[in-house]
């Protein structure tokens, strides 16, 4: 079975503050070298689908370097391949997107010269590890028009009130779902993957769009639920995403659990755009418990419990705990910086102080010097 994949990374988030001021959220760094796009870009590639489109459009720039090859991903091929969309005005259009569905409807055109029977559609802001083939199976199967892929947060400690709420009949078929509920009817969330018939999904675009409707849950899951068969695929992996301050901090402190680890050091492996820097130095005085050092740090200083990215500097005396401390940050001798976000290339004085707390972590922005 032939599919597919789009990955909508055109998304922004205001509870990411700063963070997203200068990066897309698919394009934030996770696990001290990753990007969160390299996560569902590496699931296509192992789930063997070669041709996949990335559509993009706030604050691009980062994401769009990040992508400038697409041999990391085994997607440099004459026939398939990663294909690139953003925005663009023409005499039939002067609008950015209004929403996924017309996102995709921008560029039916992807649709419509394909020749693969299904369409797998994923969010690029998550960060997880699934077999795409595993819920297409399941999708015929079950002789499904749509499959969701829902999973269910009870005994996780997590708010569903951010998410689509969806509830099932016994056999898994969806009888509702409800965006960001008061009152959430259940625990199973979408996870804002979807399985669907490129010929079913080019006709609810055209059918949908002239009319005024953008949004994909709304107007094109919701208003056909009546007449289309939609079913849930339950997903009992790791799974998170980056929609706040507090979700980006626990993402990549879960990378310090060796069970989430995993999802990295375990075949098919998470891959992502290489970089040519030396090994982490870690000098006579250094002292490092239970962190992810990226490539190029230099660290004379003590760092528990951290994630730091590449080429990141921590200096004598200095103190990091419970922290992200993104590429090339410098901390100056005898700082402290506990439950903080320190963005890209900022600078931390000699004795400065940066303490947040573990449910409002402190963000330092990108270029700043303290």
């Amino acid at each position: 079975m032939k599919a597919i994949g789009i990955i909508l990374a055109g998304g922004n988030s205001e509870r990411l503050k700063s963070l997203c001021k200068v990066r897309a959220i698919a394009a934030m760094p996770v696990a001290s070298s990753y990007r969160a796009i390299d996560f569902t870009l590496s699931n296509m590639s192992s789930s063997n689908i070669k041709k996949v489109a990335v559509i993009t459009q706030f604050n691009s720039r980062s994401l769009h370097d990040h992508l400038s090859s697409a041999k990391w991903w085994d997607l440099d091929r004459k026939e398939g391949g990663l294909y690139i969309f953003t925005p663009f005005l023409s005499s039939d259009n002067s609008f950015w997107f209004r929403g996924v569905a017309d996102s995709i409807y921008q560029n039916i055109s992807f649709l419509k010269r394909s020749h693969e029977q299904y369409v797998i559609i994923v969010s690029g802001d998550a960060v997880y590890k699934m077999d795409y083939n595993k819920v297409l199976e399941y999708h015929v199967a079950k002789g499904a028009d749509i499959t969701i892929v829902t999973k269910d947060m009870s005994g996780t400690g997590r708010d569903v009130h951010d998410f689509g709420v969806m509830t099932f009949d016994e056999d898994m078929k969806l009888t509702s779902f409800e965006e960001k509920p008061i009152e959430p009817k259940s625990s199973n969330i979408s996870l804002g993957i979807y399985v669907i018939s490129r010929t079913l999904l080019i006709k609810l675009l055209e059918n949908t769009i002239p009319k005024g409707y953008y949004d994909f849950v709304k107007d094109i899951i919701l208003r056909n639920r009546s007449h289309l068969n939609i079913y849930g695929y339950q997903f009992a992996g790791y799974w998170n995403t980056l929609n706040s301050i507090q979700a980006y901090m626990q993402t990549n402190m879960d990378f310090l659990d060796p069970e989430v680890r995993s999802i990295l050091t375990t075949e098919p492996y998470i891959d992502t755009k290489p970089s040519d820097d030396p090994p982490a130095k870690f000098n006579s005085d250094a002292e490092v418990n239970n962190s992810l050092i990226g490539t190029g740090t230099i660290i004379d200083g003590s760092v528990k419990n951290s994630v730091l990215f590449r080429k990141v500097t921590v200096s004598e005396g200095a103190r990091v705990n419970n922290s992200v401390i993104m590429k090339s940050s410098y901390i100056g001798k005898n700082c402290v910086i506990e439950n903080a976000i320190i963005d890209k290339e900022a600078v931390i004085s000699d004795g400065k102080n940066v303490i947040g707390t573990a449910e409002d972590p402190i963000v330092i922005t990108k270029g700043q010097v303290i």
